[in-house]
């Protein structure tokens, strides 16, 4: 039977293997989805070792996302915008090609729950890696502005002009925000821990959208925050996190799974929020 993982450390929280075997279920696929706990030190050796026992593919998560892109001996576009690799696939010839579908399966949430990207003020809070993996698959949907606020500004504004030939994009502190936003979604992991970045100087639009990328068995802090500022609309990444899994079975696979009940079993049996 075919293998794949998903590789991490923590790893013990991860969704995946649900996702992936209800996606395998619903679509009549036979396969072994697990997680693999790899050490801090030993991810090359893990992954190396995870092939010789036959792994076809794997999922990749934090801390080893970057790690990931070395490995590969082709990045898919979007991989190489992002740095980073989440999803690994070795081709018929035994190259491994490595993806990155978290930008894709944000759009793709983003569109499920009828939110408009073209011509959208769009403000991305954080600079880190989780921001920069979805730029491309936003920039590419033509927003009117995207605006990337960050702690340290030098951050956002470099994360800013590496991606400034896809289309208008700037970058700043939070303390440097003014205007009015559409959307507004949140790449950092202060959310986690109960916190809400600043963001003294900026307006709603009345269609203002919130998306926390992160997703909990309660609202965020961040869908908290935006319910308090009268925005009717505040997500967590639930379905973001269904929609990339769905993009990375499709590459390996060969085959769109059915991503609205999987996300409705996934809500229904672990208590996340949406």
């Amino acid at each position: 039977m075919d293998r794949y993982t998903v590789f991490g450390n923590p790893i013990n929280h991860s969704k995946s293997p649900f996702i992936h075997r209800r996606f395998a279920a619903q679509t009549a696929q036979q396969l072994h989805y697990d997680t693999h706990l790899a050490a801090i030190d030993g991810f090359a050796e893990a992954v190396t070792q995870f092939r010789r026992d036959g792994g076809c593919g794997a999922n990749v998560t934090v801390p080893f996302k970057q790690q990931a892109v070395a490995l590969c001996d082709q990045l898919s576009e979007r991989a190489k915008r992002a740095g980073a690799v989440n999803t690994l696939h070795w081709l018929e010839d035994g190259q491994l090609l490595g993806d990155n579908t978290d930008g894709a399966g944000l759009v793709a949430d983003l569109q499920r729950l009828g939110v408009t990207l073209a011509q959208q003020r769009i403000l991305i809070l954080g600079a880190g890696g989780a921001v920069r993996g979805v730029l491309a698959p936003l920039l590419a949907q033509q927003p009117k502005h995207i605006v990337i606020a960050n702690r340290t500004a030098t951050k956002a504004v470099e994360l800013a002009l590496a991606f400034a030939d896809m289309g208008t994009i700037s970058g700043g502190g939070y303390q440097q925000l003014n205007g009015e936003f559409d959307v507004i979604i949140n790449g950092t992991s202060a959310s986690l821990s109960g916190q809400v970045p600043p963001l003294p100087g900026i307006q709603f639009s009345p269609q203002c959208v919130s998306y926390d990328m992160a997703y909990g068995t309660a609202a965020t802090a961040f869908q908290k925050w935006g319910r308090r500022q009268g925005i009717n609309d505040n997500y967590s990444g639930v379905g973001m996190l269904v929609h990339q899994a769905a993009i990375s079975f499709n590459l390996w696979r060969g085959i769109e799974p059915p991503t609205q009940r999987v996300l409705d079993a996934l809500i229904a049996e672990s208590g996340v929020v949406q």
